[in-house]
């Protein structure tokens, strides 16, 4: 009954009061943090498995090829040991893997209720490319992801080289993986700035022929700052991640020049029947001022005219009743 109620007064053009936009908002919360929940309880039950999925390339390229398990029987060795300090580091430790693999696998949930609370709002072309953004935002997230994890192993091959000869290298777990996810994160956002200059093209705030003419800058720019994300010094690290940044800026320079033709050709044919035309605000010449013939009332040069005298003005009209 409550429902049938609420329906009968939905606006006709699909707005809702403020109260309304709250509870939208509330449920779509809460639904996103019980999806993060489960997927945490889920993923604290392999956390484990988690942990070696990104600890087992690293160990093998300096050189150690057992599990944590056969490391910790062995006395001597030349490769680097992972270790956890402190009597609680184990509990924490688990806790916030399970929250990283909660929130990142749960993400397509989250952000599906992101668009379900923006996506009222737009119009029906609005809407087609925020669900593409959308959409090609997670991959690219886990593109660079895939590169990150890809790269790790030489990384750590390259800082290792670094140790004095005869000592034995003691790697804390868990700034290990803060630096992992660090990697990860800086490889996942830098594949997506050439999505963010694609949205500021559909947005009109950049044109593709002037992200074309930054080309120089953006080669240089990706470049110094592929060298500083990544911690080793090694070459190999910084192309894996400026070279596919390059590609991805240059297709995103294509794809806004293809999206400026199309504005082009459709500012000839015209707005579309749920966008409002643009009001073109220039000011215009008015012309030569037309002269206006005089009336019985007028006067000239402030003197009344004939057969009327001041006594019969009104509030400085003429009465012509």
């Amino acid at each position: 009954m409550l429902k049938s109620a609420r329906k009968q007064v939905t606006d006709p053009e699909g707005r809702m009061p403020l109260v309304e936009h709250l509870r939208e908002l509330r449920n779509r919360l809460a639904k996103a943090v019980l999806a993060i929940v489960v997927v945490t309880i889920v993923a604290a039950f392999f956390y484990k498995g988690i942990i070696e999925f990104f600890t087992d390339p690293v160990l093998k390229a300096v050189g150690c090829e057992s599990s944590f398990a056969e490391l910790a029987k062995q006395e001597d060795g030349t490769c680097a040991r992972i270790v956890l300090n402190g009597l609680l580091t184990p509990f924490t430790l688990a806790l916030k893997v399970s929250l990283m693999a909660g929130v990142v696998l749960s993400s397509p949930i989250w952000l599906y209720q992101l668009w379900g609370f923006v996506a009222p709002g737009l119009h029906k072309q609005e809407k087609k490319y925020s669900l593409a953004f959308v959409g090609a935002g997670f991959p690219l997230f886990l593109a660079g992801g895939f590169f990150a994890y890809k790269t790790l192993p030489t990384m750590a091959r390259v800082l290792l080289d670094f140790s004095p000869a005869g000592l034995d290298n003691q790697l804390p777990l868990d700034d290990l993986l803060d630096l992992i996810t660090r990697m990860v994160v800086v490889f996942g956002l830098s594949f997506e700035l050439p999505l963010l200059l694609v949205m500021l093209n559909f947005g009109g705030v950049v044109t593709g022929k002037r992200m074309l003419g930054w080309w120089r800058g953006m080669v240089m720019g990706i470049t110094v700052f592929a060298a500083v994300a990544t911690p080793s010094t090694d070459p190999v690290t910084m192309l894996a991640l400026a070279g596919p940044i390059w590609v991805l800026y240059f297709v995103a320079t294509l794809v806004s020049l293809f999206n400026d033709r199309r504005k082009a050709l459709r500012a000839v044919a015209g707005p579309g029947d749920d966008e409002a035309s643009e009001l073109d605000l220039t000011p215009e010449d008015i012309g030569e001022i037309e002269p206006v013939p005089t009336g019985r009332g007028a006067t000239t040069g402030g003197v009344p005219a004939q057969g009327k005298s001041e006594h019969d003005r009104v509030n400085g009209y003429d009465d012509i009743t």
